[in-house]
């Protein structure tokens, strides 16, 4: 159930993460970081996914890492993106916050799943 979750929540980060995509590019001509941003920020959800067909629980915790892994990298991303000014606070804050609970799931469900027998 927690998987369906994450993966939902990932979903649609992933769409706001395209959408931040366009914006970036056609609004302020942003082609580098966004790039960078586009392709970490919807591989989290890519790998939760493939996650759900891991032939074990090693397997499984191997994709949830590579998760949590693209959604520091994004993270890492959206700050250069506000600390440049390509993002005001405002719009920082909302996305941010969203990249932020999805690692601590992240971390959450690769925790217990080490800790399960």
């Amino acid at each position: 159930m927690a998987e369906s979750i994450l993966l939902e929540k990932s979903y649609k980060f992933a769409s706001r993460i395209v959408r931040l995509y366009s914006y970036l590019c056609n609004e302020k001509h942003e082609y580098v970081l966004s790039k960078n941003v586009l392709q970490d920020g919807t591989f989290v959800g890519a790998y939760i996914k493939e996650a759900q067909q891991a032939e074990g629980k090693s397997a499984f915790i191997q994709d949830m890492n590579a998760a949590l892994k693209r959604a520091t990298r994004t993270e890492y991303w959206l700050e250069l993106l506000r600390d440049g000014e390509y993002l005001d606070d405002k719009e920082f804050d909302s996305i941010h916050s969203d990249c932020k609970e999805l690692m601590k799931m992240l971390t959450s469900t690769i925790k217990t799943s080490k800790t399960r027998t």
